[in-house]
């Protein structure tokens, strides 16, 4: 170690400690007894704490005279104030209500059903069970961020949907920073992995996404990518080339968003491989864990 600069201090001399030599000088010189009391209670020349305790020896003292912690890496940077609107694909009671779901409804580029049943496994576990139970999951560790959450439906309530168009106000009513909506599909059996659902750029009627072409990208990718590191799945293995993106125009939910939107599409229900892991309570938690960190990756900056 070099000393150089202006603040630097030349080292103390070290103190002096009593032994057999000292006490017999003190005795010729009592001077010298005097002197060496002095040394010890004030300690050496700029020392001014008296005491070689960890504390004053090695960390820097704050104004109250205690140890700092300023050399401490400071904490996660709360995201208060932020907004999150989850979106659980279908609602678990569409299948009562079919005339409410088969209304058509305006997405801008043309009119499509209001919401459907959803797909599920060949044992039976409906989509719309999964996305709400990661859905659920996924607001506790947002919330845990600070993040302010909102669901567009949960469980019961509202009895049917809501419509595809409803959902998107949901979203854009909150001023989300970012919303999601949960899905899993209901491919062939043999195709798997997952994918992430982002707007394309549509100016026609009621829709209008330009605005939020790009950081809806930015979100989506930053989804993908942590999703694939949390679960283990695989980018899908039948759309998007291999990349876990694609961009579509005619989904309602993204084409009236105002708000940076996508969808994911977790895995593949019909595939016995993803259904493995899609009704699996520990792996669905490893799946909100990842959509999680890629929001707040988003929301971060």
């Amino acid at each position: 170690m070099s000393y150089v600069g202006p603040d630097f201090d030349p080292p103390q001399p070290r103190r002096l400690r009593r032994g057999p030599l000292t006490v017999a000088l003190a005795a010729l010189v009592p001077g010298a007894l005097i002197g060496w009391f002095v040394y010890e209670a004030v300690g050496a020349p700029g020392d001014s704490s008296g005491s070689t305790s960890s504390a004053s020896a090695g960390a820097p003292l704050s104004p109250s005279g205690t140890a700092s912690n300023d050399d401490k890496p400071p904490g996660p940077t709360s995201l208060k104030g932020k907004v999150v609107v989850i979106d659980p694909g279908h609602n678990a009671t569409n299948f009562q209500h079919t005339a409410e779901i088969n209304r058509k409804v305006d997405i801008g580029t043309n009119w499509k059903e209001c919401d459907t049943t959803g797909t599920s496994t060949n044992a039976g576990y409906a989509e719309a069970q999964f996305t709400m139970d990661v859905s659920h999951r996924l607001k506790t560790l947002l919330e845990r961020q600070g993040v302010t959450v909102k669901l567009t439906h949960d469980g019961d309530s509202p009895a049917w949907g809501p419509c595809v168009d409803q959902r998107a106000r949901i979203g854009n009513d909150a001023h989300a920073d970012a919303a999601i909506s949960i899905h899993a599909d209901g491919a062939p059996v043999g195709d798997r992995g997952f994918h992430v659902i982002l707007p394309g750029s549509v100016h026609a009627g009621s829709a209008d996404t330009r605005a939020i072409v790009a950081p809806s990208a930015t979100l989506g990718r930053g989804i993908a990518g942590d999703y694939r590191r949390a679960t283990g799945e695989p980018f899908s293995n039948y759309i998007g080339e291999g990349t876990g993106l694609v961009t579509r125009k005619d989904l309602g939910g993204l084409n009236l968003s105002t708000v940076p939107k996508v969808f994911i599409e977790c895995g593949n229900m019909r595939d016995s491989k993803d259904a493995a892991l899609l009704t699996n309570s520990a792996w669905r938690q490893k799946a909100a864990q990842g959509i999680s960190e890629g929001i707040v990756s988003f929301l971060r900056g």
